[in-house]
């Protein structure tokens, strides 16, 4: 998802949940580690340029602040369910939806893991 996002943009920029923000989206015993080390494995990919760790539950404000000129999102959202659309197609910008893995979501991996199933 990360490769298809950077190839339609100059710079990738991250949008990545706190802990304290996954832990009220997904409940205890989220996130499965912890917002740096989330955020340096994100970092160390090639076509990621920044990553920015956000507390609110939504990337409204980063998204408000950054202003991009392109918003990626998994192809599992519709453009009108994906949070900051409407910042971004009033100033000119679009929002790109691309294609997830079945199966490949944090969600999926760590339910797979604890039925030992990784």
């Amino acid at each position: 998802m990360l490769t298809a996002a950077r190839s339609t943009c100059d710079r990738l920029i991250v949008g990545l949940n706190s802990d304290a923000s996954v832990k009220r989206l997904k409940g205890e015993g989220r996130p499965v580690q912890n917002e740096r080390a989330r955020a340096e494995v994100l970092a160390a990919l090639e076509a990621v340029d920044l990553v920015a760790i956000f507390e609110e539950d939504t990337p409204i404000e980063l998204i408000t602040k950054v202003r991009p000129s392109v918003l990626v999102k998994g192809g599992d959202y519709t453009r009108e369910q994906v949070v900051g659309h409407e910042i971004v197609e009033a100033a000119g910008g679009e929002v790109v939806l691309v294609e997830i893995l079945p199966g490949h979501s944090t969600t999926s991996l760590v339910a797979r893991a604890r039925e030992g199933q990784a």
